[in-house]
């Protein structure tokens, strides 16, 4: 088990703003303490990155004051103790140095610069993932896919659930009933309920959002067909029954976003055409439809895209 791991499975899940940024709550506190706390916080803010391999009774000696003092510093930044106190600052500090020390890098002249900076992301991305993909794994979820009776989409988190609407929005017009779901709890019913002619299709960027993880779970122990497009190695490609898996490097540039989400979209598309195809004269009618319907409600008849 990892440090990281430790940290995990060790810390309480206390949901209060005063642990959630240790290293926000120090400046919210400036000032504010009890003199000897403050005289710990002072210690902590100017030696942050060694805190972790200290004892209580080292700090408390570095900063010139008793044990207690320390722990009623802990206790003031919303922490049961100083081990709490360590566990969350280390942690913090794991997530927040790349921030805090990041190296964004040359900035972009302008909009066009920053446009060629992020087509290039996408560029490199899909080109991963087009070596790395399994042509049998699209496959699976193909036939997954068709002839469902029902499609449930889901994803947690800003790229995953905006996939899983895509995925929604894609599916239904080739005459698949389906729904895209980025509630926790929902999605939880909602996998409760899936049979064994029904499909869950899963997008998780990290492979280990518990919500995803557990419905993947709950769907397949009721028989239903389970497919997630995420990483390889992780609890959630364990569990589905079509893994679509692909490691995919992500640009330390804190600035760019994330072109992951580019990379699963481009896989999201492959398996809704090939389902198309598959299912070609229904498929056809059914744009036909949505075309008609939509030049009846604008009255626009010029090209639009086709398959949207």
């Amino acid at each position: 088990m990892t440090e990281s791991d430790r940290t995990q499975t060790e810390l309480p899940n206390r949901g209060q703003a005063a642990v959630a940024d240790l290293i926000s709550a120090l400046e919210r506190v400036d000032g504010q303490l009890a003199a000897r706390e403050q005289r710990v916080a002072d210690y902590v803010k100017a030696n942050i990155d060694s805190i972790s391999t200290m004892t209580i009774a080292e700090l408390a000696g570095a900063a010139d004051v008793s044990t207690p003092t320390v722990i009623r510093f802990c206790r003031s930044l919303g922490c049961d103790g100083f081990k709490e106190f360590k566990l969350r600052l280390a942690q913090n500090l794991a997530v927040s140095l790349q921030y805090i020390q990041a190296d964004v890098g040359e900035e972009p002249a302008n909009v066009e610069n920053a446009l060629d900076h992020v087509l290039a992301a996408i560029y490199a991305t899909t080109n991963v993932m087009r070596k790395q993909l399994d042509p049998r794994q699209l496959e699976g979820a193909k036939a997954a896919i068709i002839g469902c009776k029902q499609l449930l989409v889901a994803g947690m988190g800003g790229g995953s659930s905006v996939l899983a609407q895509e995925g929604a929005n894609r599916f239904f017009r080739l005459g698949i009933t389906t729904m895209a779901v980025n509630d926790s709890y929902i999605l939880q019913m909602r996998a409760a309920t899936l049979r064994p002619d029904d499909t869950l299709l899963l997008f998780s960027a990290s492979g280990e959002t518990d919500a995803i993880v557990a419905a993947a779970k709950v769907a397949g122990a009721y028989g239903a067909r389970t497919i997630c497009i995420s990483k390889p190695g992780t609890r959630l490609a364990d569990v589905v029954s079509i893994p679509i898996v692909v490691d995919l490097p992500e640009d330390p540039h804190i600035f760019k976003p994330t072109a992951t989400r580019y990379a699963f979209l481009a896989i999201l598309d492959a398996i809704a055409m090939s389902v198309a195809y598959e299912t070609r004269d229904e498929t056809t009618e059914n744009l036909r439809r949505i075309r008609s319907s939509l030049t009846a409600y604008h009255g626009r008849t010029g090209p639009q895209p086709l398959g949207d």
